[in-house]
């Protein structure tokens, strides 16, 4: 058993400690969110409710007694999985998330995919024509990095292609007016139609999701491709490439050699790219009237509903931890000095 925790405590170590990031995380969104103005149960009884109903509304919230007592019950409820009501739907914030989250990680899921396919093909355009101008370009754009968010990309791109080309539908949901979603079978709006072989609301969910993942892929991408090319430009000059291409090696094994050695850094910062994705998801889903995780966030901020929006933030933490561990995962075994216990080597 010592043998397998030792060879193992590379990833084991990781998993154990996501609970504990996990809860240093709910208790900062806990006070993050009690420091927005407003008063949540004076939201839901008015102004013209008496005292007894207020503090009857307050306690039915979860709200009376100190700050500790409420931390304490929010910590414990989260033990049962349970994040409270909503006070905007009435309903449990798990039952909230559970009809929306789906949607805003199958938009960011797939933004991310079409991502690392760009990102990978135009570093390949560079490294094998350095000197050509689909280089040069290739590594202009890189350099546009973080230059314009995803909301300015996001209304330039509706002006264009939707009110001036009309070549995209209106920013107006994820399917045309008239058509109703599938019965959900994984909750992923575009997986079920899929499933369901609906090949009109497939095509409808195509063509309204195309804008906002050419979004994200705009403004995303120049940041990977900066730091991937910056990697593979010393990956190609380093010592163990020069010394294959010495000894003849074929092209593909030395660019696969200097991508090896390229990636960790690059991977590393997919892990904060993805958490930029959520984000640009959320954005870029009120933008678009596409319904998910950002609209809710949005009515939660508007109704100054506390509990929504903690488990909001806590879902959205979770999502992002798992995403570092893998990134973690995936960086290791690309270069296992990265383990615990390794330590130097070449590659």
């Amino acid at each position: 058993m010592t043998g397998f925790l030792e060879r193992n405590r590379w990833w084991i170590g990781r998993i154990a400690v996501l609970p504990v990031h996990l809860l240093v995380f709910a208790v900062a969104a806990f006070f993050l969110v009690r420091a927005i103005p407003g008063d949540p149960a004076r939201e839901v009884v008015g102004p013209e409710a008496t005292e007894a109903d207020y503090l009857a509304t307050k306690a039915e919230l979860g709200l009376d007694g100190s700050l500790w007592s409420q931390l304490m019950t929010y910590l414990g409820n989260l033990l049962h999985f349970d994040l409270g009501n909503a006070i905007m739907t009435g309903r449990p914030v798990t039952t909230d998330i559970a009809d929306r989250l789906p949607g805003t990680v199958e938009l960011a899921g797939i933004a991310f995919t079409v991502l690392i396919t760009v990102t990978l093909a135009l570093s390949a355009v560079v490294v094998a024509k350095p000197r050509s101008v689909a280089a040069r370009v290739v590594r202009w754009y890189g350099q546009a990095a973080g230059a314009v968010p995803e909301f300015v990309v996001g209304v330039v791109g509706i002006f264009l292609f939707y009110a001036t080309l009309q070549v995209v539908p209106a920013p107006s949901g994820r399917i045309r007016a008239g058509l109703t979603e599938p019965e959900p079978i994984t909750s992923f709006p575009l997986l079920d139609a899929l499933l369901r072989g609906d090949s009109v609301v497939v095509s409808s969910m195509f063509s309204h999701l195309l804008l906002p993942i050419g979004v994200l892929v705009v403004s995303v991408t120049p940041i990977l491709l900066k730091q991937l090319l910056t990697a593979l430009d010393s990956s190609l000059t380093a010592q163990p490439t020069l010394f294959k291409v010495a000894t003849g090696s074929a092209r593909k094994y030395i660019y696969a050699s200097a991508y090896r050695r390229a990636l960790p850094p690059t991977v590393a910062l997919f892990g904060l790219v993805f958490g930029s994705l959520l984000g640009g998801a959320v954005i870029l889903e009120t933008l678009f009237g596409l319904g998910g995780m950002g609209r809710y966030a949005v009515e939660a901020v508007a109704a100054t509903d506390l509990i929504a929006l903690q488990g909001f933030l806590l879902v959205v933490a979770a999502i992002s931890l798992l995403v570092f561990l893998c990134v973690d995962l995936i960086n290791m075994l690309l270069d296992p000095r990265r383990k615990p216990g390794r330590a130097g080597g070449g590659s």
